[in-house]
């Protein structure tokens, strides 16, 4: 028998305290955990790692989370990895941007908890 290899989940997430929630949230319901604090780096991770999936803040140091959603969208290898955005910008204009350059969901932080981000997750894999 095969055993079932973890999905991979990269979190994207600048704030130390969330990132930890999540990290440890996602880890204990079997996911393979990878973090990144900026865009930057969250773009190397992407490219090496290429998780199953991506949660993406937009407000980021180095390179907001549309920069990171639009650099990714343009590389063939990793365009494909479905991208939930998961910030607190609550605004029409934000929302409708991040769909338009590709992400599969759009989670405003304050209003989901994250066993509910969890099985969001899950969904789309």
């Amino acid at each position: 028998m095969v055993k079932n290899q973890a999905k991979k989940v990269l979190i994207v997430e600048d704030d130390v305290f969330l990132s930890n929630i999540y990290n440890k949230k996602f880890s204990n319901e079997g996911f393979e955990v990878f973090t990144a604090s900026d865009g930057k780096k969250a773009v190397i991770i992407i490219k090496q790692k290429k998780p199953d999936i991506i949660l993406l803040d937009i407000m980021l140091p180095q390179m907001d989370g549309f920069e990171v959603l639009e650099e990714i969208k343009k590389d063939l290898e990793v365009k494909d990895i479905p991208v939930i955005l998961l910030t607190n910008i609550n605004e029409q204009d934000g929302i409708k941007k991040g769909y338009d350059l590709g992400a599969k969901d759009y989670i405003i932080k304050t209003f989901f908890t994250p066993a509910e981000v969890v099985d969001k997750v899950k969904k789309f894999l």
